[in-house]
């Protein structure tokens, strides 16, 4: 029986970001390589993109002979670590991947061996020769890179095996998609103006490493974990891992193999003509449009974020507000807006259209109860927090799930956005009257793949600066 060594890695510069793969069949008898693959995959996080290395180099050496006994090689102790079984694969865009990898060839076949990554330079080279390559708009050439090695080292390279080709497997790359809708909140400015203290917010579940200061807009852009690959040379190859000692956390509790996370940036949409006057703006009032300070608003967000390039889908509110909000990014970046109903704002019944002050004079007993109870609902039969957070919390659920290791755009409202900051922090409902978050502002909060998240910006609003 013939003896296959695979190698294979991948790489993403910026987790997620611009990714790509590389692979190698080896005769384990000879040391001969047999063929070569790589490919440039678009955006993906540095697992997809080693999973794909690892199909691409399953198949490469099921080409050459189903009956091969094969043994991996990779730098990754996570995909070793669950390909053998050892570990659960949690993550929903790797579970597809891993399962089509364990088909290629009947079970006993195949083997798994974790390599320091030193040990893994010809994968590796191939994977930055794909993005490489994918950056000049360009797929990844086997006579190129053949070429490229022999005037770096002035040795010729090994030619492919006659009859077997080294261009790159065309594999797809899936990409989930989703919506999210934002009801707006109430105006903050007045309701914590009125809102009296309670105790104290209790525990907060984020992690300090993963907090970014709004000075940051990387912070918006390229969550860095631990198992990230970035930039470090001419070839923009990967950095050496951190020792154990000083390695950060990702998010609480969470291992560095558990890979990127996904990552909401929160905007809130653009001013109405009821913003400035601080009216409760819900989704069961008048749903206005924005105004003309709202719009240029819009534009300048979007400039934002055409700038730091690393938004990927864009779900929206299905008010008029967020939608003409998420318009204005959409037609920046490139990308198609989602509309999903689960982020609306609360619906502050009789409240809609109001001012604090109003509220009070008319319903004042209606607005003690509400402040002091999140379970209240404003007068009329409109929606609680306790009954928006419960909405909220499942959205988020459904959306995590759907764009695992993407960064995802958000458009929303007040309340959502104050509701998915809570949740991540662990704190009470009564925090969100403690929380200020100005029209087209932006947050971000970032969910990992053990189900737990952390607070990264609130409340940005420096692109709205001239």
């Amino acid at each position: 029986m013939r003896e296959f060594i695979v190698e294979a890695d991948g790489g993403s510069r910026g987790n997620p970001g611009p990714a790509g793969y590389g692979s190698v069949v080896i005769d384990a008898a000879t040391g001969e390589t047999l063929v070569e693959r790589a490919e440039y995959i678009g955006v993906a996080t540095n697992n997809v993109a080693e999973y794909r290395g690892l199909l691409a180099g399953l198949r490469a050496a099921h080409e050459l002979d189903p009956s091969a006994a094969v043994r991996v090689r990779m730098d990754s102790k996570l995909v070793v670590e669950q390909m053998t079984g050892r570990w659960k694969i949690k993550h929903p865009a790797m579970k597809p991947l891993a399962a089509e990898a364990a088909r290629v060839f009947p079970p006993g076949q195949v083997s798994y061996e974790w390599i320091p990554r030193e040990q893994n330079k010809h994968a590796d080279r191939l994977a930055n020769e794909a993005m490489d390559a994918g950056k000049r708009g360009e797929q990844w050439d086997a006579g190129a890179s053949r070429a490229a090695l022999e005037a770096s080292s002035g040795v010729a390279a090994a030619p492919e095996r006659p009859g077997r080709a080294a261009s790159a497997a065309a594999e797809p790359s899936g990409r989930a998609a989703s919506a999210v809708p934002e009801p707006s909140g109430p105006p903050g400015d007045a309701v914590a103006g009125a809102a009296k203290a309670r105790e104290a917010l209790g525990r907060r579940r984020a992690s300090a490493t993963d907090h970014a200061s709004p000075a940051s807009p990387a912070s918006l852009a390229s969550p860095a974990s631990p198992g990230a690959k970035a930039d470090d040379d001419q070839r923009a190859a990967r950095t050496v891992a951190t020792p154990p000692a000083e390695q950060p956390s990702v998010g609480w509790s969470s291992a560095p193999d558990l890979g990127a996370p996904a990552t909401f940036v929160l905007l809130r949409h653009g001013e109405t003509p009821l913003t400035p006057e601080k009216r409760f703006s819900g989704s069961g009032g008048t749903d206005p449009s924005l105004s003309a300070v709202g719009r240029e608003q819009a534009e300048r967000v979007a400039a934002a974020l055409a700038r730091r390039g690393t938004i990927q889908h864009i779900v929206a509110s299905p008010l008029a507000r967020t939608r003409e909000t998420a318009g204005a990014v959409a037609a920046r970046l490139g990308l198609e807006v989602t509309v999903d109903d689960g982020l609306r704002e609360t619906d502050f019944g009789a409240w809609e259209g109001l001012t604090f002050g109003e509220v009070r004079e008319r319903h004042p007993e209606d607005l003690d109860a509400w402040l002091a109870d999140p379970e209240a609902e404003p007068t009329g039969g409109g929606e609680s927090f306790a009954a928006t957070a419960t909405r909220i919390a499942a959205t988020r659920d459904k959306l995590v799930a759907a764009y695992a290791g993407r960064t995802v755009l958000l458009v929303t409202h007040v309340t959502p956005i104050k509701t998915l900051v809570r949740l991540a922090l662990g704190a009470p409902p009564e925090s969100l009257f403690r929380m200020e978050l100005s029209a087209a502002s932006l947050s971000v909060v970032a969910y990992y793949a053990d189900g737990n998240a952390s607070v990264r910006l609130l409340n940005d609003t420096s692109h709205l600066r001239p």
